[in-house]
């Protein structure tokens, strides 16, 4: 069970990352920011997985956890997530979505994970 959920958050990782690319590419920065903000959380998820056994249930938990237990990866997550929550409500830029992508590609190689 944990090894299948491990495969599915890696693969929606890569998906959500891969996407993030090419909204990028045509200027569609609210999705990249988006999509590499869920990249992350599910990153964030995988990490609290194979350190913990078990799959945060929101993002609230998934903070809680962090901030709690892992700090280090707590502050990449805090930082991005209000530039998460302001795409539902404002433009965003190619700044804030390389920044998020950056901060996806510092998760990958934290846990070990090619990107693509």
């Amino acid at each position: 069970m944990i090894t299948e959920l491990k495969e599915i958050l890696e693969d929606n990782a890569r998906e959500y990352y891969r996407n993030a690319l090419q909204a990028e590419k045509r200027g569609e920065y609210n999705s990249a920011v988006t999509l590499f903000f869920k990249a992350i959380s599910a990153l964030c998820d995988l990490y609290i997985l194979s350190k913990e056994g078990k799959v945060p249930s929101s993002h609230a938990d998934r903070l809680r956890i962090l901030e709690s237990n892992h700090p280090s990866v707590y502050k990449v997550i805090d930082k991005d997530f209000p530039f998460y929550q302001d795409s539902y409500k404002a433009r965003l830029n190619k700044e804030t979505s390389e920044m998020l992508k950056d901060d996806a590609k510092r998760l990958f190689e934290l846990l070990k994970i090619r990107m693509q």
